[in-house]
């Protein structure tokens, strides 16, 4: 693995952290989420499935050859996947739940891997809940608060509810289209400070709801 594809994604998320964020984004990622459930139907934790779009992911695997041509293995990819969640784990993995209205916390993810599918790079992995809960409702926000990445719910199956009691549904809320309020924005409401958590009006809103 050369030296850039050690620093890819960590430069990434220093980007994502600077005060002078911009007001468009420049990666995007296509999510698909499992809840995860025990048998006393506890939530545990999500498990993700992020693909990357096809210009970041041909950039991010410059310099790592496979023993296929235009095919890499999980051991092939596991160094950038392990670069990945590390720099990840600053900002929270995108990743924010409640539990009946409360702070639900996360583990560091397990389970990680990064896929190579037609083209493009697919970030596997769990955040196990610190204390499993059983809420009446979970809130699960998936977003970048300084949209520099932008988050959409696959179109298919973006949500499921694994090992869920019969009786729990979910709903699910895409962001509005908000590109012309994004452009409107100048930079300097990002480097003041004053729209730090702009990202947040581009959440993907996960609900769910268990009698």
């Amino acid at each position: 693995m050369s030296r850039l594809n050690a620093w890819l994604f960590a430069a990434l998320v220093v980007v994502l952290g600077s005060t002078a964020a911009c007001a468009h984004p420049h990666v995007w990622i296509t999510s698909t989420s499992e809840l995860l459930y025990a048998p006393d139907g506890s939530i545990t934790g999500v498990r993700h499935a992020w693909t990357f779009d096809d210009m970041f992911s041909s950039y991010a695997l410059q310099g790592i050859e496979g023993k296929t041509k235009g095919a890499y293995t999980h051991e092939e990819l596991a160094p950038l996947a392990q670069t990945n969640v590390d720099s990840l784990k600053e900002f929270g993995y995108f990743t924010f739940a409640k539990a009946d209205g409360r702070k639900a916390k996360f583990e560091e993810p397990v389970d990680y891997f990064l896929d190579y599918k037609d083209g493009l790079l697919v970030l596997h992995f769990t955040l196990p809940l610190k204390t499993p809960v059983k809420p009446r409702v979970l809130a699960l926000e998936i977003f970048d608060p300084t949209y520099f990445v932008d988050f959409q719910l696959a179109k298919k199956e973006p949500v499921r509810l694994v090992g869920a009691p019969a009786a729990c549904t979910f709903d699910v809320r895409r962001p509005n289209d908000g590109a012309a309020s994004a452009q409107a924005l100048g930079e300097q409401n990002f480097t003041d400070g004053s729209n730090a958590n702009y990202g947040a009006m581009f959440a993907n809103k996960i609900t769910v709801t268990c009698p």
